[in-house]
Formats: structure tokens, sequence, C-alpha cells
């Protein structure tokens, strides 16, 4: 079997080192290079065409994503894993983006997790990538990439059916499939259409635009139905607020 080359572009040398002595240890990984900025590691990438690049976000010459935004017109593509300091708004990008990364202080534990995905999961594109870390945090969100038995799919967010959440991760519907992502709901709510999307609980977004009809229980509570069947019943003050809203 041959193995899944690897080139690390890390200019801290104590993470840098964590990183070669884990792909070292890992069974079907072969390192090939460890770079310490962006210009030689983009120098590198082309060289060498490793299947797997780990590289750091905030690098001297080139930014890794300076690096991945110039490898986008190139033949060979390697998978991406960002190791990063960056906040949790960044982090959010990451993870709407199925874009693969390793928050610093990193363990062997997430390392072997963000190796098995990239190398199990289809890769976004090099572009995929660059527009999920150079959009404001705070940007609309008119796509998804979510991962799903191997694959990964774009949802537009007009087909977007419901979200429902527990404080970790939220289940997304969309054309009949549910997708489960890592992200809470709250990191959602920001950044969709307030006209057309409404938190109906707290664990519970809808398009307004697939609600086929509320009907008022016997507290006066709103049940939202929507038009796959399932219901869900509105927190006393989103009902509140509908009904003054009602014609």
């Amino acid at each position: 079997m041959t193995p899944t080359t690897v080139l690390i572009a890390e200019d801290e040398h104590l993470a840098a080192e964590a990183l070669a002595d884990w792909v070292k240890a890992t069974p079907g990984l072969q390192l090939v290079a460890v770079c310490e900025d962006g210009e030689e590691a983009l120098a590198q990438i082309r060289a060498l065409k490793p299947a797997l690049v780990l590289t750091d976000i905030q690098m001297p010459g080139l930014t890794g994503l300076q690096v991945v935004q110039a490898l986008q017109g190139d033949a060979h593509q390697p998978r991406i894993i960002f190791t990063t300091a960056y906040d949790q708004h960044a982090l959010t990008a990451f993870e709407l983006h199925a874009v693969d990364y390793l928050l610093k202080p990193f363990s062997r534990e997430r390392f072997d997790e963000a190796v098995a995905h990239a190398l199990r999961d289809a890769a976004p594109s090099a572009a995929d990538v660059a527009q999920a870390l150079g959009a404001p945090a705070d940007a609309p969100l008119t796509r998804l990439l979510v991962r799903d038995q191997g694959k990964i799919f774009p949802l537009q967010v007009g087909d977007i059916e419901s979200l429902r959440s527990d404080n970790k991760y939220t289940a997304i519907t969309s054309k009949g499939r549910s997708f489960l992502v890592r992200l809470p709901i709250a990191s959602f709510e920001t950044r969709l259409d307030p006209t057309r999307f409404l938190r109906v609980q707290r664990g519970c977004i809808v398009n307004l635009d697939f609600v086929e009809s509320m009907t008022p229980d016997e507290n006066s509570q709103l049940v939202v139905q929507l038009r796959d069947g399932s219901r869900i019943t509105a927190n006393r003050e989103v009902s509140k607020m509908l009904r003054e809203q009602s014609l």
C-alpha cells in the first residue's frame, strides 16, 4: 500500500516537532518535508506534491491561507489541515465549510481525528478553503459544506428547512436529509437571514419558507408544522410575537 505523503509547514518549533513525531508514528503516513515559512512551503508543495499538508495560518513570508490561495490553479491539490490559534469566529468558518483544523495547543487524539477526516472524506477545493477563511466573521451564509458518510455535500442556505441542536451539535435538514455538524445552533443564528429563519425554541431554527401552518395549542403556544410533517412548539415569547405580527 502506497503511503500518504505529508508536508508540515509550521514556524513554531515545538508544534512542528510534535506534528513530525506523530506523522512518523502513524502507519500509512510518510513525512516528506518540514517547512518554516510560507514561501518555502509553497515551493515544496509544488515540487514534492504531498497528498496531505499540515500548515499553520500565521507564518513568515506567506500565510497558510495565502499558500492555499496560490495553489488554486494548480493541477495538484493536496488535502489541507490548518494548525491555528484562531478565535471562535474563524473556527466556525472552518466547521461551516468542512475545513479540517487543529486548534493550538492540539492533542494527539485531535491530530488522529483530523487526519482521519482528511484522508477519508472528500476534500473541499482550495477555493472553498480560501473563501471560508477569508470571509468576514459576520458575513451572511449562502452555502455550507457538510460531511456525511465520507463525502462532502454543498448545501444552499435557502434549501435548509430546519436546524435542531443540543449544546454542541446541530442537525441540519434539507431536501429530506439530515446532516450533523459539530457546531452549536448559536453559531448559525446570527449568520442566517432573519426575514426567512426564525428561532422558535432554544434548540430549533426553522425556515419560514418551509412552514405549512402554525396552530395554537391548549397553552396558547403555536405549534409550527413544516412541509415534511414535522412539528415544533414555539416558545411563549416567539408565539406571542408571531400572533402580534399576523394580519
